[in-house]
């Protein structure tokens, strides 16, 4: 259980790191897990094209999809 709490958590870390900017990249883990992990967002797959459809009303729909988009601009 401790290996899965330090990988948890490295995985977090690199998030913060790469993926994302501003105020979102400064929080706690806890929020993180709140604002990005718990996400109602589905990926939807048409045409060889990857969509990623997040509610509109979300607040931190805005930070998900440039964490998102950073992900696909990863070689």
């Amino acid at each position: 259980m401790i290996g899965a709490r330090r990988c948890a958590i490295g995985l977090l870390c690199w998030i913060r790191l790469l993926l994302l900017d501003g105020p979102p990249a400064k929080a706690e883990p806890d929020t993180l897990r709140h604002r990005l992990l718990h996400t109602a967002a589905r990926l939807i797959n048409h045409s060889r094209h990857l969509f990623l459809r997040i509610p509109e009303t979300w607040p931190w729909a805005h930070e998900f999809a440039d964490a998102f988009n950073r992900v696909l601009a990863i070689p």
